[in-house]
């Protein structure tokens, strides 16, 4: 049975809220104010949450992608074809010194989690959380202390590693002082190259990808948080709730359905990601609890 799995019945809280069943029009707009108080009112219980990269920019995790980063100004010295030549197996295969340059800078241990990772925390102590899908590799949902059985981390992983050549799979912590280094990890078994199980273009997506065929559908709500809904599979799981579902977007801009197709029970919060963020928190009145939580967090370093 999954955690926080129940009927699909609404009490008459959650009618009001949300309005008849049927078609949108007529209907009242949802605000995050709402749903604030169907989180409050335990009415939303089994919560998706789909992450990109603008949960972690606040972290001050690098775009190598941006001229003028230290990240960027490190790459230069290959004399990279284009920046997405890092992900390509083949170029990996002919110098994997580039993609290793990445990885020091985004193993895990250089960069913190926030306040949006940590709201993530808190949904998951609270039992609310039935899986976060997140497109990020720098690993900071597990450092916010989300298990890795809530996560779903699509684009791959530096916490596991696996040996290019007879397949030989390694916690990535094994290579932490090779990568660090400046060296390039090789198995001991048969001195292959070993690499991250980040997900590289022409790869398939983890097998845990695979849980959307049951999450979605089953989820009574929707985060969808600083992402641009731009690559699949990914962007298209947004519409893969059911239409009685509210989908909150915490975003910089409109992005895919919530762009094109929005439904009565979308909500937008857009700005900055971490502030939408710590909206809803103090909607929820969970400030306490966030301050609390980072700090303890903060005295675990």
């Amino acid at each position: 049975r999954i955690q926080g799995s129940r009927p699909f019945c609404l009490s008459a809280a959650a009618r009001t809220i949300l309005g008849r069943w049927g078609g949108d029009k007529g209907k009242q707009k949802l605000t995050l104010k709402d749903v604030a108080e169907l989180l409050r009112k335990n009415e939303c219980r089994r919560v998706v949450v789909m992450a990109g990269a603008g949960i972690s920019t606040p972290s001050g995790i690098p775009d190598f992608r941006s001229p003028g980063s230290g990240l960027y100004s490190n790459l230069e010295q290959y004399d990279i074809p284009y920046p997405e030549a890092i992900f390509e197996l083949g170029y990996f295969f002919v110098n994997p010194k580039p993609f290793f340059t990445l990885a020091k800078e985004l193993y895990p241990g250089n960069y913190r989690p926030n306040s949006a990772h940590y709201f993530l925390r808190l949904l998951h102590d609270k039992g609310l959380l039935l899986r976060l899908y997140t497109q990020n590799i720098d690993g900071l949902e597990r450092v916010a202390g989300i298990p890795p059985d809530r996560l779903v981390e699509a684009h791959g992983t530096f916490a596991t590693a696996t040996c290019t050549v007879c397949q030989r799979n390694f916690p990535g912590e094994d290579f932490r002082g090779d990568v660090m280094g400046d060296r390039i990890p090789r198995c001991p078994v048969c001195t292959g190259v070993v690499k991250p199980d980040i997900v590289f273009f022409g790869e398939q997506l983890p097998q845990r990808f695979l849980l959307h065929l049951t999450d979605f559908p089953m989820a009574d709500l929707l985060f969808v948080i600083g992402t641009s809904l731009e690559v699949e599979p990914f962007a298209s799981l947004a519409g893969a709730v059911r239409s009685s579902v509210p989908r909150i977007l915490i975003n910089r801009e409109l992005v895919g359905p919530f762009a094109w197709q929005q439904r009565h029970n979308d909500v937008a919060q857009l700005g900055d990601v971490v502030g939408g963020v710590e909206k809803l928190v103090e909607l929820l009145g969970w400030n306490d609890e966030m301050q609390t939580l980072i700090q303890k967090e903060k005295e675990k370093v």
